[in-house]
């Protein structure tokens, strides 16, 4: 059990007038309308340290928390092995079912919390994200210099990404289990990525075609009975890239739960009554294998690799 959370709202223009009821039941469609009143009747959510009601009206600017009491938190493997480490930066292997950050029924079985409690002087800060579901190589900044420099190491390859001859600064590769597959052997694809509705999040990232250019380069490493296994370069880093860009080229990966054939999320009919598959849930297989990058500081080339799980291992 953990020890609850409050979570903060700021009204918007667009949002003053409505109810604090019609607020909550728009804004967080995971959950009921019949849960949100209850959570409104028991005193949960208060302006000002004042408890409010379902039909109290909204103004643009009104700042609302939200008081969620303690609860169980989903399993999650909490212990992560640490790769490489200067005064920097820090490389982890995070493994699969960890999420990084808040979210999605997790608050301190997250890797974000499990830092803190490891190092609670000064405890690294994830610079890049991997899914819940996605194990492998992770890198953290240690010092402000490094979490500045990854940062626009980062932003500096994406910027280039449309060529593939350009310097970049970072780049992170992964091994991803599809199907049977009549991929070539070696690919590209380039399915731009943006926000599409959600019936319960409100949005998620799937193939769109006004989305953000994206670029993944591919290659085959095995053609096995059941499965293809494939290795993934990718030049930009859009939520959920690799899941999207190999669904959409018709090969989603395989116990994939969201994204089908299409890149679009999988949302079942009557989703009422069902739970609706979102990106936090797991069962496919992604692992960031290698990332290549310049130490913040010295400007040295560093390759950090993370082994991966026998289901991802090249088969002899």
């Amino acid at each position: 059990m953990n020890q609850g959370w409050v979570y903060t709202d700021r009204i918007t223009l667009a949002e003053a007038g409505l109810s604090v009821l019609d607020f909550y039941s728009n804004r967080y469609r995971n959950f009921s309308r019949a849960i949100w009143r209850d959570r409104i009747t028991a005193g949960q959510i208060r302006q000002d340290g004042i408890a409010l009601a379902s039909d109290d009206r909204l103004s643009a600017g009104d700042r609302l928390d939200y008081h969620r009491p303690p609860w169980e938190e989903p399993e999650a493997p909490l212990e992560f092995e640490v790769l490489y480490e200067d005064g920097d930066l820090m490389a982890i292997a995070k493994p699969s079912g960890l999420p990084v950050l808040p979210g999605g029924g997790f608050l301190t079985h997250t890797l974000l919390h499990q830092l803190r409690l490891r190092y609670p002087d000064n405890p690294p800060i994830p610079v890049h994200r991997l899914g819940r579901g996605t194990s492998g190589v992770m890198i953290l900044g240690r010092s402000p210099l490094a979490r500045s420099v990854l940062s626009r190491q980062l932003r500096d390859s994406t910027a280039t990404a449309h060529d593939p001859q350009a310097p970049h600064p970072i780049r992170k590769t992964y091994l991803a289990l599809i199907g049977l597959s009549d991929l070539p052997d070696t690919f590209t694809l380039t399915t731009a990525i943006g926000k599409v509705d959600h019936p319960a999040l409100g949005y998620v990232y799937a193939a769109s075609p006004t989305g953000l250019p994206a670029y993944s380069d591919g290659r085959v490493l095995q053609r096995r009975p059941d499965s293809t296994l494939v290795e993934i370069t990718i030049r930009t880093g859009r939520p959920h890239q690799i899941r999207i860009h190999l669904a959409a080229a018709g090969y989603p990966l395989l116990g994939d739960p969201l994204y089908g054939v299409g890149g679009m999320p999988i949302c079942p009919e009557g989703f009422e009554n069902e739970r609706v598959p979102v990106p936090g849930d797991v069962g496919y297989h992604l692992h960031a294998f290698r990332l290549k990058l310049v130490q913040p500081r010295t400007q040295e080339p560093m390759e950090l690799v993370c082994q991966p799980p026998k289901v991802l291992a090249y088969q002899s």
